[in-house]
């Protein structure tokens, strides 16, 4: 990929791989406002007696939950694949390039964790 023989080009992708982590949880946390704000307006409105129902802004806070989990399991494969093209004298001695690729994927796990709460926690 590169014959640079230094670490920019690991940097520039590690640093890459975490702008994409904080796109996925900014997803996820739209995501959250938006079904939490639906309920809220259900809470509000005066017919109470009715059953909480799924609406519009149940599906659409799940996708975007769900479009967060996409975004943070996908960059870490890119990430992964960049990596793999990498020479070792491209990647600074003795550092670890498993934290990025640890943090994207406990992301995504959370982000299942909340979109399976949104079904069963209501």
């Amino acid at each position: 990929m590169s014959d640079l023989n230094g670490p920019r080009v690991f940097f520039a992708a590690e640093r890459t791989l975490l702008a994409w982590n904080r796109t996925s949880l900014s997803l996820m946390a739209f995501g959250f406002v938006i079904e939490r704000f639906g309920l809220f307006v259900a809470i509000l409105m005066p017919q109470h007696s009715m059953p909480l129902q799924r609406g519009i802004s149940f599906w659409t806070g799940l996708a975007f939950v769900l479009l967060g989990v996409f975004v943070a399991a996908y960059s870490t494969l890119q990430y992964r694949k960049v990596l793999r093209t990498l020479k070792p004298v491209e990647i600074p001695a003795g550092y670890r390039t498993g934290l990025g690729v640890i943090s994207n994927l406990f992301v995504a796990v959370l982000g299942i964790v909340l979109a399976v709460y949104f079904f069963y926690g209501v």
